[in-house]
Protein backbone atom coordinates (compact mmCIF):
# COMPACT_ATOMS: atom_id res chain seq x y z
CA UNK A 1 0.00 0.00 0.00
CA UNK A 2 1.40 3.30 -1.04
CA UNK A 3 1.28 5.96 1.60
CA UNK A 4 0.26 9.48 0.79
CA UNK A 5 3.10 11.91 0.55
CA UNK A 6 2.74 15.63 0.75
CA UNK A 7 4.91 18.69 1.10
CA UNK A 8 4.73 18.20 4.86
CA UNK A 9 2.82 14.99 5.55
CA UNK A 10 0.28 13.18 3.48
CA UNK A 11 -3.44 13.76 3.80
CA UNK A 12 -6.66 12.89 2.96
CA UNK A 13 -10.07 13.72 3.52
CA UNK A 14 -13.11 13.15 1.72
CA UNK A 15 -15.18 10.40 2.61
CA UNK A 16 -20.36 5.49 3.96
CA UNK A 17 -22.15 3.36 5.75
CA UNK A 18 -23.36 0.86 3.26
CA UNK A 19 -26.81 -0.54 3.30
CA UNK A 20 -25.69 -3.99 2.19
CA UNK A 21 -28.33 -6.62 1.71
CA UNK A 22 -27.52 -10.19 2.49
CA UNK A 23 -27.78 -12.53 -0.43
CA UNK A 24 -29.17 -15.82 0.70
CA UNK A 25 -28.65 -19.18 -0.94
CA UNK A 26 -31.55 -21.55 -1.47
CA UNK A 27 -31.13 -24.91 0.20
CA UNK A 28 -32.54 -27.87 -1.70
CA UNK A 29 -34.49 -30.47 0.26
CA UNK A 30 -32.56 -33.71 0.25
CA UNK A 31 -35.65 -35.87 -0.28
CA UNK A 32 -37.55 -33.67 -2.70
CA UNK A 33 -38.74 -35.18 -5.95
CA UNK A 34 -40.20 -31.97 -7.35
CA UNK A 35 -38.73 -30.87 -10.65
CA UNK A 36 -40.18 -27.38 -10.48
CA UNK A 37 -37.38 -24.75 -10.38
CA UNK A 38 -37.15 -22.44 -7.41
CA UNK A 39 -38.62 -19.00 -8.13
CA UNK A 40 -36.07 -16.36 -9.09
CA UNK A 41 -35.56 -13.64 -6.47
CA UNK A 42 -37.40 -10.44 -7.24
CA UNK A 43 -35.40 -7.36 -8.11
CA UNK A 44 -36.62 -5.65 -4.96
CA UNK A 45 -34.80 -8.27 -2.90
CA UNK A 46 -31.51 -8.01 -4.77
CA UNK A 47 -28.53 -6.84 -2.75
CA UNK A 48 -27.34 -3.32 -3.65
CA UNK A 49 -23.80 -4.58 -3.98
CA UNK A 50 -22.23 -7.94 -4.77
CA UNK A 51 -20.15 -9.97 -2.33
CA UNK A 52 -17.09 -8.98 -4.36
CA UNK A 53 -17.97 -5.29 -4.08
CA UNK A 54 -18.56 -5.59 -0.35
CA UNK A 55 -15.16 -7.22 0.12
CA UNK A 56 -13.24 -4.43 -1.59
CA UNK A 57 -15.23 -1.49 -0.22
CA UNK A 58 -16.56 -0.35 -3.59
CA UNK A 59 -20.08 1.08 -3.42
CA UNK A 60 -22.77 2.22 -5.83
CA UNK A 61 -25.29 5.05 -5.75
CA UNK A 62 -27.83 2.63 -4.31
CA UNK A 63 -25.63 2.15 -1.21
CA UNK A 64 -25.44 5.83 -0.26
CA UNK A 65 -27.20 6.79 2.98
CA UNK A 66 -27.49 9.55 5.55
CA UNK A 67 -29.50 12.71 6.26
CA UNK A 68 -27.27 15.06 4.26
CA UNK A 69 -27.31 13.03 1.04
CA UNK A 70 -30.45 14.87 -0.03
CA UNK A 71 -28.38 18.06 -0.21
CA UNK A 72 -26.35 16.75 -3.12
CA UNK A 73 -27.27 17.94 -6.61
CA UNK A 74 -29.44 15.57 -8.61
CA UNK A 75 -29.01 13.95 -12.00
CA UNK A 76 -25.69 14.54 -13.70
CA UNK A 77 -25.09 18.01 -12.29
CA UNK A 78 -21.63 18.73 -10.79
CA UNK A 79 -21.52 17.36 -7.26
CA UNK A 80 -24.17 14.74 -7.90
CA UNK A 81 -23.54 11.05 -7.33
CA UNK A 82 -23.56 10.40 -11.07
CA UNK A 83 -21.01 13.15 -11.59
CA UNK A 84 -18.67 12.22 -8.73
CA UNK A 85 -18.63 8.46 -9.28
CA UNK A 86 -16.29 8.34 -12.31
CA UNK A 87 -13.87 10.93 -10.86
CA UNK A 88 -10.92 10.37 -8.50
CA UNK A 89 -11.69 11.47 -4.97
CA UNK A 90 -10.13 14.95 -4.80
CA UNK A 91 -11.66 15.96 -8.13
CA UNK A 92 -15.03 14.54 -7.05
CA UNK A 93 -14.89 16.41 -3.73
CA UNK A 94 -14.17 19.68 -5.50
CA UNK A 95 -17.72 19.65 -6.89
CA UNK A 96 -19.45 18.46 -3.70
CA UNK A 97 -21.35 21.38 -2.09
CA UNK A 98 -20.90 19.84 1.36
CA UNK A 99 -17.09 19.91 1.20
CA UNK A 100 -15.92 23.36 0.08
CA UNK A 101 -13.79 23.93 3.21
CA UNK A 102 -12.19 20.52 2.95
CA UNK A 103 -11.34 21.11 -0.69
CA UNK A 104 -9.71 24.42 0.25
CA UNK A 105 -7.63 22.61 2.87
CA UNK A 106 -6.56 19.93 0.40
CA UNK A 107 -5.51 22.56 -2.11
CA UNK A 108 -3.61 24.48 0.59
CA UNK A 109 -1.49 21.40 1.23
CA UNK A 110 -1.06 20.59 -2.47
CA UNK A 111 -2.67 17.18 -2.01
CA UNK A 112 -5.05 17.09 -4.96
CA UNK A 113 -2.79 15.04 -7.23
CA UNK A 114 -1.61 12.88 -4.35
CA UNK A 115 -5.15 11.88 -3.39
CA UNK A 116 -6.26 11.39 -6.97
CA UNK A 117 -3.39 9.00 -7.63
CA UNK A 118 -4.25 6.57 -4.82
CA UNK A 119 -5.69 3.20 -5.83
CA UNK A 120 -8.13 2.35 -3.03
CA UNK A 121 -8.71 4.51 0.07
CA UNK A 122 -11.43 5.52 2.51
CA UNK A 123 -11.95 9.21 3.23
CA UNK A 124 -13.77 10.64 6.24
CA UNK A 125 -14.63 14.08 4.94
CA UNK A 126 -15.67 16.81 7.40
CA UNK A 127 -18.60 18.84 6.08
CA UNK A 128 -18.35 22.62 5.94
CA UNK A 129 -20.07 23.17 9.34
CA UNK A 130 -17.41 20.98 10.95
CA UNK A 131 -14.68 23.33 9.77
CA UNK A 132 -16.83 26.34 10.65
CA UNK A 133 -16.76 25.16 14.26
CA UNK A 134 -13.01 25.82 14.26
CA UNK A 135 -13.64 29.45 13.36
CA UNK A 136 -12.44 31.30 10.28
CA UNK A 137 -9.34 32.63 12.03
CA UNK A 138 -8.15 29.15 13.02
CA UNK A 139 -8.96 27.68 9.63
CA UNK A 140 -7.08 30.44 7.81
CA UNK A 141 -4.15 30.00 10.18
CA UNK A 142 -3.96 26.29 9.43
CA UNK A 143 -4.37 26.85 5.70
CA UNK A 144 -1.29 29.07 5.87
CA UNK A 145 0.72 26.33 7.61
CA UNK A 146 0.61 23.23 5.39
CA UNK A 147 3.01 21.30 7.65
CA UNK A 148 0.53 21.62 10.53
CA UNK A 149 -2.59 21.08 8.45
CA UNK A 150 -1.35 18.02 6.57
CA UNK A 151 -1.25 15.60 9.54
CA UNK A 152 -4.79 16.62 10.48
CA UNK A 153 -6.02 15.87 6.99
CA UNK A 154 -4.00 12.65 6.87
CA UNK A 155 -5.83 11.46 9.97
CA UNK A 156 -9.06 11.43 7.95
CA UNK A 157 -7.78 8.92 5.38
CA UNK A 158 -7.41 5.15 5.60
CA UNK A 159 -5.14 3.38 3.13
CA UNK A 160 -7.71 0.70 2.35
CA UNK A 161 -11.14 0.99 0.80
CA UNK A 162 -14.11 0.21 3.06
CA UNK A 163 -17.86 0.43 2.69
CA UNK A 164 -20.05 0.92 5.77
CA UNK A 165 -20.41 -2.79 6.41
CA UNK A 166 -16.64 -3.21 6.20
CA UNK A 167 -16.10 -0.37 8.68
CA UNK A 168 -18.50 -1.97 11.13
CA UNK A 169 -16.68 -5.29 10.86
CA UNK A 170 -13.25 -3.68 11.25
CA UNK A 171 -14.13 -1.76 14.41
CA UNK A 172 -10.76 -0.03 14.66
CA UNK A 173 -8.76 1.42 11.78
CA UNK A 174 -5.32 2.92 11.31
CA UNK A 175 -5.24 6.18 9.41
CA UNK A 176 -2.39 7.44 7.24
CA UNK A 177 -1.36 9.52 10.25
CA UNK A 178 -0.21 6.53 12.29
CA UNK A 179 0.99 8.75 15.12
CA UNK A 180 -2.52 10.16 15.53
CA UNK A 181 -3.94 7.03 17.12
CA UNK A 182 -6.65 4.64 15.93
CA UNK A 183 -9.97 5.52 14.37
CA UNK A 184 -12.74 3.82 16.35
CA UNK A 185 -15.91 2.79 14.56
CA UNK A 186 -18.98 2.39 16.72
CA UNK A 187 -22.64 1.65 15.98
CA UNK A 188 -24.06 0.60 12.65
CA UNK A 189 -26.15 1.94 9.80
CA UNK A 190 -27.17 5.54 10.22
CA UNK A 191 -26.08 5.39 13.85
CA UNK A 192 -22.46 4.63 13.00
CA UNK A 193 -19.77 7.02 14.24
CA UNK A 194 -16.02 7.41 13.72
CA UNK A 195 -14.26 8.73 16.83
CA UNK A 196 -17.66 10.06 17.86
CA UNK A 197 -18.28 11.93 14.60
CA UNK A 198 -21.65 11.18 13.02
CA UNK A 199 -21.93 10.18 9.39
CA UNK A 200 -23.95 12.71 7.43
CA UNK A 201 -23.72 10.99 4.05
CA UNK A 202 -21.89 7.72 3.67
CA UNK A 203 -20.84 5.15 1.09
CA UNK A 204 -20.33 7.85 -1.55
CA UNK A 205 -18.59 6.18 -4.50
CA UNK A 206 -15.71 7.79 -6.37
CA UNK A 207 -13.24 6.25 -8.79
CA UNK A 208 -10.59 5.44 -6.19
CA UNK A 209 -12.23 6.00 -2.81
CA UNK A 210 -15.34 5.50 -0.73
CA UNK A 211 -16.26 8.73 1.04
CA UNK A 212 -18.06 9.29 4.34
CA UNK A 213 -19.08 12.89 5.03
CA UNK A 214 -18.89 13.48 8.81
CA UNK A 215 -19.98 16.25 11.17
CA UNK A 216 -16.68 16.88 12.99
CA UNK A 217 -13.01 17.46 12.22
CA UNK A 218 -11.14 14.49 13.67
CA UNK A 219 -8.30 15.47 15.98
CA UNK A 220 -5.15 13.31 15.99
CA UNK A 221 -4.12 12.03 19.38
CA UNK A 222 -7.54 12.15 21.03
CA UNK A 223 -8.38 8.45 20.71
CA UNK A 224 -5.14 6.74 21.70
Amino acid sequence: MTKLRVAGIGFAAVAALSLTACSGSDTASSGSSSSAPAPAPSSSMAAPSTDSAASNGVTTNADVFGPACSQLPQGSAPGSLDSMGPQPVASAASTNPLLTKLVAAVKATNLVDTLNSQQAITVFAPADPAFAALGDAKFNELAGKPAELAPILQYHVVGKRYDAKGLESAGTLESLNTAGGPLKIEGSGENMTVNGAKILCGNIPTKNATVFVIDKVLTPGTNK
